[in-house]
């Protein structure tokens, strides 16, 4: 379910542009819709569960693997733009902690962004 390096090129411009890369997800789960909102809502309660304890996680590895951990996620379901706040956060391992805090907030709005995003999909399927 990984991509390494990210997104996948066919689909880059106009599935990033997406909360959720729903081409990608249905790749995922081989078309079973059931199975798609399953993830999502597993991604949904995880996604929720990794920010609350970064925001209370100290520096060092901890908060790190934390973010690498949701980056994998996201790029699971094709939640880019999580991926790509996640993978902001665990590039800052020595920063100051307003850096972090900024680097949180955004990583908020996109998880924020998805969840609106997937409960969208979950209400119209």
């Amino acid at each position: 379910m990984h991509h390494k390096g990210g997104i996948p090129g066919e689909y880059a411009a106009a599935s990033f542009e997406r909360p959720i890369d729903l081409v990608h997800l249905a790749r995922q789960t081989l078309g079973d819709r059931s199975l798609e909102r399953e993830v999502l809502n597993l991604f949904v309660v995880q996604a929720r569960s990794i920010l609350a304890q970064m925001e209370l996680t100290p520096p060092g590895k901890p908060r790190l693997e934390l973010a690498h951990t949701l980056k994998g996620s996201a790029r699971s379901v094709g939640a880019w733009h999580v991926a790509t706040e996640a993978e902001a956060c665990e590039a800052l391992f020595e920063a100051t902690e307003a850096s972090w805090r900024g680097a949180i907030e955004r990583l908020g709005l996109a998880i924020r962004t998805a969840i609106l995003a997937i409960e969208d999909v979950q209400q119209a399927a």
